[in-house]
């Protein structure tokens, strides 16, 4: 039977070398190493400061407390996510207030932002969903408006734009990831961008104990003193990890052309089955084809993620919605019919397998299996 995995990184055997120079160096945490990458991130999205972290929650989460975001505060945001969107709402000790998702594309639906805003809103967290950004242009008109913050959640969406606007272009701060899955990895690993001066210290230094000197500072010169000067946590990233992201951030564009043909066979092949829907991707914009999702009906979601299993096909489901998870019905009360645009997405859909390495045999042989499973 053929064994085609849900995801394979591409890491090379140059990234693993670098990856070895620092191991056989003598400093492994926050160094010159994550400097390189940061200034390196920051001239590919073209933003003066990048804070390296250990993951994307990290990133939402120490936006919101530079930011001033806390409690008795809201936080407009999509149910259709990862549960960590808006985990980090509620670890800044504010309140994630959802708003249902766009048919077309399962992006949140800047139409429904206004009706949400109250008193108490405070910020919107618009999630690139699966690599396209959603509506910028609008989110950042609405936000002008009412004074609102934004945070871009742009984990799936390191290489996109739409409209001639870049991810973190229209925003306060955007937030990435660089979690094992991701277009470019450094198994766990984040990162948070922006133009201010004032946020990017701020965040350097919640995202270590709230300290005003990290260990390179203190160490490898003259020993510093140090100051704690509010109440931080323990997000940096380390050299080991910024090691290994830097040749796959050399060489991220021709990593996502290997994915666009791919999605494109993809799409070709699959446009013309019955029972399966695309979610589209809109003209003037930039997908960065991280997840490549197909919409099928409900009632056979289930047995066709079990059959493509069984035929050695990797699947996921990306996302049940958020409102639809145990604690957050307990805690918010929230039913089934509050969002049904998200609930219809996520009762449908089934993400496949899209990476660089994947062959054109391989995504025409989960055609197949998608029609033939489909048949029965």
């Amino acid at each position: 039977m053929r064994k085609i995995e849900f995801f394979r990184h591409s890491i090379s055997k140059d990234d693993i070398k670098r990856v070895n120079n620092i191991l056989k160096s003598l400093f492994l945490t926050t160094g010159e190493e994550v400097e390189k990458f940061e200034q390196k991130f920051s001239n590919y999205i073209g933003k003066r400061y990048t804070i390296g972290l250990t993951s994307c929650t990290a990133a939402l989460h120490l936006s919101l407390i530079a930011l001033g975001i806390g409690p008795g505060d809201e936080v407009i945001t999509t149910p259709l996510s990862f549960c960590a969107t808006a985990n980090a709402i509620l670890h800044a000790g504010a309140r994630p207030v959802f708003v249902d998702v766009e048919e077309e594309t399962g992006n949140l639906n800047a139409e429904f932002i206004e009706p949400a805003i109250t008193e108490k809103t405070k910020a919107i967290i618009p999630v690139h969903l699966y690599g396209q950004m959603c509506d910028m242009k609008n989110i950042k008109k609405i936000a002008k408006q009412y004074n609102l913050k934004i945070i871009e959640d742009a984990a799936h969406a390191i290489e996109a734009s739409r409209d001639g606007i870049r991810v973190g272009q229209l925003s306060d701060t955007a937030c990435f990831s660089f979690y094992a899955t991701k277009n470019i990895t450094s198994g766990e690993g984040g990162a948070v961008i922006t133009d201010s001066v004032t946020l990017a210290e701020a965040l350097r230094m919640l995202r270590l104990h709230g300290i005003n000197k990290d260990a390179a500072e203190r160490y490898t010169k003259h020993y510093q003193h140090w100051d704690m000067l509010t109440l931080g946590w323990k997000y940096n990233m380390a050299n080991i990890h910024a090691a290994l992201l830097i040749g796959q951030l050399a060489r991220i564009e021709s990593l996502w052309r290997k994915r666009n043909r791919l999605w494109n066979i993809y799409e070709e092949g699959l446009k013309k089955i019955k029972d399966i829907r695309l979610l589209k991707t809109l003209p003037n914009l930039k997908h960065a084809r991280h997840l490549f999702t197909v919409l099928v009906p409900p009632k056979k979601r289930d047995f066709l993620l079990w059959a493509l299993q069984e035929r050695g096909i990797g699947v996921a489901v990306n996302y049940r919605p958020i409102h639809l998870l145990g604690y957050y019905q307990k805690t918010f009360g929230y039913k089934i019919g509050d969002f049904p645009i998200t609930e219809e997405i996520g009762e449908m859909t089934i993400s496949l397998p899209l990476y660089p390495s994947l062959t054109k045999d391989e995504v025409k042989y989960i055609v197949k299996t998608l029609k033939d499973e489909l048949n029965k």
